[in-house]
């Protein structure tokens, strides 16, 4: 057996990457200030209107309309159908239309997370070039609240054919919008199955969920602003990789390196922009030097897999070593971290020169023994999702 070193023992570098809102945005009173003062709630439906109730935007009842689906059966349940005629893959073809009060406190607490993506599949044919694996880090929890600790990082729900599930997620800084971002940054198998399958649906995106760190049973008697400190922002758009979407599998796959996502959100209830909303966000390295010059990475999210329940925030720092999973593709990035499933599509984040954070990957796959964590290296690939989905939706 392998010890587990406490995350505290890496030489300082969980204070180095502290996770605070003067470290990743504009001020501390600014990222906590509103959800205390003017605290978001998730929107509910009024008294006898259900989620048959609402109207579809006429741009997805017509994409619905293309590819065969009723836009009225889909808003009263047609979106559980998951047969493969139904089932939209192609990057093109996302629909994630609003159904207001789908997600409410108790379908949230219940939403699982997707473990399959948490286990890594053969590594052997790539050994040549992996590092050995690095001891595990013990996850600690990020303190409370988190609108001052961890404003930027929240959980992501969605519906699969297996279910409602949990991801990860991190607000990113958007170049073209500056203060005003919608983007949200995650896993490319929190929004869609890869080779298998299509677009996961009812994708929402929850800042600083738990606000508190509170029990499940404490959570189910609080009040909604302290589960959605900001509200509940659902994603009008998603891209991920192409390579992701061809090659991505139940455990990664040759598609892992290319396992990140980018989406863009608004809140159900309209309203600011999620940067403003929050307070703060993270920018994203696309050109991070080669994993052995990086001192340390921090992971962030919420693990749901046991031993953890999905209702807390944690965090592991480490230093980064490399992992191949084929030859034919990039080197990920990768960390010892006993965090689980669920903490997929967290963000990793790395000091730059400047001494501000980065986000340099997510997280991506683990082994069964949940010892380490890796997540892929954020190259031209990814950068070009991200600066199209600025371009072309970051200002709507």
């Amino acid at each position: 057996m392998r010890s587990i070193r406490p995350l505290l023992a890496a030489t300082g570098l969980a204070a180095a990457l502290a996770l605070t809102a003067t470290a990743c945005g504009p001020t501390e009173d600014k990222a906590g200030g509103n959800a205390a003062d003017k605290p978001a709630t998730a929107s509910t439906p009024a008294d006898g209107q259900d989620s048959g109730d609402v109207a579809l935007p006429k741009d997805l009842a017509d994409k619905l309309k293309e590819h065969g689906v009723d836009p009225d059966k889909w808003k009263n349940g047609e979106w559980k159908n998951w047969d493969k005629d139904k089932w939209l893959r192609e990057a093109k073809d996302f629909v994630n239309p609003v159904i207001a009060g789908l997600w409410k406190p108790e379908r949230m607490q219940t939403a699982k997370d997707p473990a399959k993506t948490m286990t890594a599949g053969d590594l052997s044919s790539g050994q040549g070039v992996s590092d050995p694996d690095p001891r595990p880090v013990q996850a600690v929890r990020e303190q409370t609240p988190y609108t001052k600790h961890g404003a930027p990082v929240g959980k992501l729900f969605f519906d699969s054919p297996k279910g409602h599930m949990v991801c990860s997620g991190t607000v990113i800084k958007d170049v073209n919008n500056p203060g005003k971002s919608n983007l949200v940054w995650t896993a490319g198998h929190c929004v869609h199955a890869g080779g298998a399958g299509g677009w996961y649906r009812n994708i929402v995106f929850v800042p600083a969920y738990n606000n508190h760190a509170k029990s499940p049973a404490a959570l189910r008697a609080a009040p909604p602003q302290e589960e959605a400190p900001y509200g509940a922002y659902w994603a009008d758009w998603a891209s991920t990789s192409g390579e992701w979407i061809r090659d991505g599998g139940p455990t990664g796959g040759t598609g892992a390196p290319y396992d990140y996502a980018v989406l863009h959100v608004k809140p159900e209830n309209g309203g600011k922009s999620l940067e403003e909303t929050v307070g703060t966000s993270i920018a994203v390295n696309f050109n991070a030097p080669d994993t052995r010059r990086i001192s340390a990475m921090g992971a962030w999210g919420y693990p749901a897999g046991p031993p953890y329940d999905g209702f807390i925030m944690h965090k592991c720092v480490d230093r980064p070593n490399r992992l191949s999973i084929s030859p034919t593709t990039p080197t990920m990035h990768r960390i010892g971290c006993t965090m689980t499933g669920g903490s997929s599509g967290g963000g990793w984040f790395a000091k730059q020169p400047g001494g501000q954070l980065a986000l340099v990957s997510n997280t991506s796959i683990g082994p069964v023994t949940h010892g380490w964590l890796a997540g892929p290296r954020l190259g031209k690939g990814a950068e070009q999702i991200y600066t199209m989905m600025s371009k072309k939706y970051g200002s709507k």
